[in-house]
């Protein structure tokens, strides 16, 4: 005969309640005893019962399972168990078919104690080192002045009235988008988790600061959650980590981009003091003034120097000697022109005197004349001419006409 587990059920031969149930149970009860780790987040014991029901959530998701267990089971194991603690229990799933509910039967609880809790996380620490979560060389600064800044933290807590007051005191004109979560317990990390996605989501927010007053280190797990530290190492924002006083080191410490030893120390650190800016300003205004005016003393000392050299002094100066010495030039060669043109006058009254010595007209007007026939020659002597020839008489002051009558 055919078993309800290899037949498959179809609408026209579904499967009863009852059989379905079964099937569920035996699926369920395939996973035997397991060892299971949370944070209890609820403790019911009713009053004439040996049974104690407890909610256990996991520290780092909206996830929870009910485990039942007896009286004498908690109080071996974790007698002083209160919400909010961590344990470690041995617990079989089991399905109720009557009811259709599912919850873990636990025959074993250990309370997990702080020296187990702090070896935990030290050796979470190594794993996220390893991982480069704590690497400096990722880590982002903080801008100078932020336009909006984000705030995680408790409803009306001391850690927000702190990081508000004291940015605000120093710049008065800052802005914040503050979001609220549960700082501690089982549902801190996954509502931190998400107001980090909110507030990563938002281009107006600049950095985000995660604060949270003091407390013992079972307060302060939540900020040492490896999902709420990889949270923030994939937040594109920088992120500064601002949890309980200054001893206190949770591992978000070392993943945030800034570590502030407490809410106040945030405040300071993501915004600049407007007094101190002034200040600042004012003793930069005064070394500018006192650059620029050395600058124009030595630049007016450089232009004294040049102004005071001769040549800038009296720049006329320059000019009268270079025209001393073209009048001096001018005069002296008016000089020498005039001495060439009084030698050559007297050298030229000499030739002419020498010329008019030797002149014919010169010896004609002594009384002398020339005798010319009519060919033009010179008659020298009675037998140059004969009788009837005419001639030509040159005189000092003109000419005569002739015929020779005889010779």
């Amino acid at each position: 005969m055919t078993t309800p587990e290899k037949k498959k059920s179809t609408a026209e031969e579904p499967f009863p309640v009852r059989v379905v149930s079964q099937m569920i149970s035996a699926w369920i009860a395939r996973l035997g005893w397991v060892w299971v780790e949370g944070q209890v987040a609820q403790i019911s014991r009713r009053p004439g019962t040996s049974t104690v029901f407890l909610t256990l959530r996991d520290p780092s998701a909206e996830m929870s399972l009910t485990v039942t267990t007896g009286r004498d089971v908690l109080d071996l194991g974790a007698p002083q168990l209160s919400e909010g603690a961590r344990i470690v229990a041995h617990a079989k799933p089991d399905f109720f078919p009557g009811r259709g509910t599912f919850s873990l039967r636990a025959d074993e609880i250990r309370q997990v104690g702080l020296g187990e809790l702090l070896a935990r996380l030290e050796q979470l620490k190594k794993l996220l080192a390893a991982e480069g979560l704590f690497d400096k060389a990722r880590k982002r600064r903080l801008p100078f002045l932020p336009g909006t800044i984000g705030l995680v933290t408790g409803r009306a807590s001391a850690a927000e009235r702190d990081v508000l007051d004291n940015a605000r005191r120093r710049w008065p004109a800052v802005k914040f988008r503050v979001v609220n979560t549960a700082v501690q317990g089982p549902t801190a990390v996954p509502q931190i988790i998400d107001a980090l996605k909110v507030l990563d989501a938002d281009p107006a927010v600049d950095v985000i600061i995660l604060a949270r007053g003091g407390g013992g280190v079972e307060d302060l797990l939540p900020f040492s959650d490896e999902a709420l530290c990889r949270a923030v190492f994939g937040c594109r924002t920088p992120v500064i980590s601002a949890i309980g006083h200054e001893t206190d080191v949770p591992l978000i410490d070392f993943v945030a981009d800034v570590r502030a030893s407490t809410p106040t120390d945030a405040a300071k650190r993501v915004v600049p003091d407007l007094a101190e800016e002034l200040r600042l300003i004012s003793q930069a205004r005064g070394r500018l003034q006192r650059a620029v005016r050395h600058q124009i003393a030595r630049e007016q000392q450089r232009l004294d120097a040049a102004r005071s050299r001769p040549v800038l002094a009296n720049p006329q100066a320059m000019v009268a000697q270079r025209a001393a010495d073209v009048e001096a030039l001018r005069q002296r060669a008016h000089r020498t022109l005039g001495h060439r043109l009084a030698r050559a006058d007297t050298e030229l009254h000499h030739t002419v005197a020498r010329l008019r010595a030797l002149s014919p007209a010169a010896t004609l007007r002594r009384g002398y004349a020339i005798v010319q026939d009519a060919a033009g020659a010179v008659v020298r002597a009675p037998a140059d001419v004969a009788a009837g020839d005419a001639l030509r008489v040159r005189l000092a002051e003109g000419e005569l006409a002739a015929k020779v009558v005889g010779t």
